[in-house]
């Protein structure tokens, strides 16, 4: 654990799991913080108006939080996908594929929300199937569309918007991921499940 800023602290995780345990932990123990969680960390801050409580009892909490505990499931959602992403059929060849392999591949696990970023709703689903396993694109487009449905290393994502992005675009959705006018705003939240869905028409 590390100083993040002037009154936060950045805890390294060795999971997205351990990270969830570490938040459900800092949530139960009454201390007045937010905790965020990455792939591998989690960004603990003060409430607003609240003052940062001690390194010592962070620690504390922190340290008790068996890295092996197993989460209960979130919530599942089910995600529909057209596959009909440009990048569908260049990883079907560099995976040794046929499309429809992939695409079979892409919608059998059920994923894990590990986290939220890099844009606001942009879900980090862990649970890729192996085969899949490809390194980011080597040029990003500058434009992806909204509603992306794509694959970077070991990780599945969605983007709720149109960002630059450099991961492999498999298929299209309408699922509005993120909605300020909501509340929460985010259709997804870390630890929730989701699952793909193949459309009519793939």
């Amino acid at each position: 654990m590390r100083r993040y800023g002037d009154v936060g602290h950045l805890v390294e995780t060795s999971s997205s799991a351990h990270a969830l345990a570490v938040c459900a932990a800092l949530a139960a123990s009454g201390l007045a913080v937010t905790a965020r969680p990455g792939l591998r960390s989690v960004l603990v801050e003060p409430v607003a108006g609240a003052p940062a409580p001690a390194r010592s009892e962070l620690s504390r909490i922190v340290a008790a939080v068996d890295p092996r505990t197993p989460l209960p499931a979130g919530r599942l959602r089910e995600i529909g996908v057209r596959y009909d992403g440009e990048d569908l059929e260049e990883v079907a060849e560099r995976t040794g594929l046929t499309a429809e392999d992939v695409v079979a591949r892409h919608s059998a696990p059920v994923y894990t929300v590990a986290c939220l970023g890099f844009s606001r709703g942009f879900p980090y689903l862990e649970g890729l199937d192996p085969v899949l396993h490809l390194p980011r694109r080597d040029s990003p487009r500058a434009r992806v569309p909204a509603g992306s449905v794509a694959i970077a290393a070991d990780l599945a994502g969605v983007y709720p918007r149109a960002t630059p992005g450099g991961w492999h675009l498999l298929g299209t959705t309408d699922v509005v991921l993120f909605d300020e006018s909501t509340e929460p705003p985010a259709l997804l939240a870390p630890g929730d499940q989701v699952r793909f869905v193949v459309l009519d028409g793939s």
